[in-house]
């Protein structure tokens, strides 16, 4: 049985910050980044692939709230924003990344999978909503929607007097599908799935699946799947080539490799910051306490260099 990696994509691998959004920018950073792991498709490993929605799912959620402003068309809620969001990445990645093997003369078949997560209804997430989703709004249409649709506001970092809605971000449990997802993907077809972390649903008294209005961390969500699909190695593309003690500090040190301990125990020292790397640490200290072999962080064009990355590692 090959090899199996699940690789998690973050959003500078589809989009640059400095850029507008384009789907042809968007196209051509999936190009340079899937360019990368050609290697591994060479090395007989199988591949599932996860990946961010966050500037996308946030255009869906104003082009949404353009709609009912000027045309009077009802607004859809945010798992169906997230679900419409998984299927343009998704096919954007699929026909990227199908281009790249024809010139490299390697057959396989990409498929995407919209994919439901299955979350806790009484997460304390629901209680401290954080995940800030959507356009920037003032204090008064921020307090009219509120009114109007029930929704919760804070304070935006982009400018002053600036509102944007925040909703949960709970704990991802379960990845709906995974046996399916898993056999397809040992099947040596590359796999698309839990795309922005997925759409949280939950089960409700009757056992029916029901929708959430919450986003889950698409590292968390990946860090799961791959667990759950008994992933020798899980990665997550970032826009740095290694994690770093107190980074962007005078003392900044660059970690190589790390044991689940120490990782845990810098983690608790905060050493890390509470910003975008904490979380893939965790997610990665997650999925090898639950078996993974290695857990690697990097930057999105050096994964087919081995003299970058961090790796995480049960022991050292």
């Amino acid at each position: 049985m090959n090899k199996l990696a699940v690789i998690a994509l973050g959003g500078n691998a589809l989009l640059r910050g400095n850029q507008k959004g384009t789907i042809e920018e968007q196209t051509q950073n999936s190009i340079d980044t899937f360019k990368n792991i050609i290697h591994l498709l060479e090395e007989g490993y199988d591949i599932i692939i996860g990946h961010g929605n966050g500037p996308q799912v946030g255009n869906i959620l104003m082009r949404n709230d353009a709609g009912e402003t000027m045309y009077n068309i009802p607004q859809m809620p945010l798992d169906i924003c997230v679900a419409d969001s998984q299927g343009g990445i998704g096919y954007m990645l699929e026909r990227s990344l199908k281009n790249i093997l024809a010139e490299e003369g390697i057959e396989r078949d990409v498929v995407t999978i919209v994919t439901q997560v299955l979350v806790d209804k009484n997460d304390p997430a629901f209680k401290n909503l954080t995940k800030r989703v959507g356009k920037v709004y003032s204090k008064e249409d921020a307090d009219k929607l509120s009114a109007e649709k029930g929704w919760v506001f804070k304070s935006s970092p982009k400018a002053e007097n600036a509102f944007q809605r925040v909703v949960a971000s709970p704990e991802p449990i379960e990845i709906m599908n995974i046996k399916t997802i898993e056999k397809i993907a040992r099947q040596g077809n590359i796999v698309i799935a839990a795309g922005g972390g997925g759409i949280p649903v939950y089960k409700d008294e009757n056992g029916y699946i029901q929708p959430l209005e919450a986003v889950i961390d698409k590292d968390r969500a990946s860090a799961v799947l791959a667990a759950k699909v008994n992933a020798d190695e899980f990665y997550i593309l970032t826009d740095v080539p290694y994690v770093y003690k107190n980074f962007r500090q005078p003392d900044e040190e660059i970690l190589k490799h790390l044991d689940v301990a120490d990782t845990e125990k810098y983690l608790a020292e905060g050493i890390f910051g509470e910003g975008s790397m904490a979380p893939k640490i965790e997610a990665c200290v997650r999925f090898v306490k639950n078996g993974g072999k290695q857990a690697i962080i990097t930057e999105a064009t050096k994964l087919n260099d081995k003299a970058y990355g961090t790796r995480i590692t049960m022991k050292y």
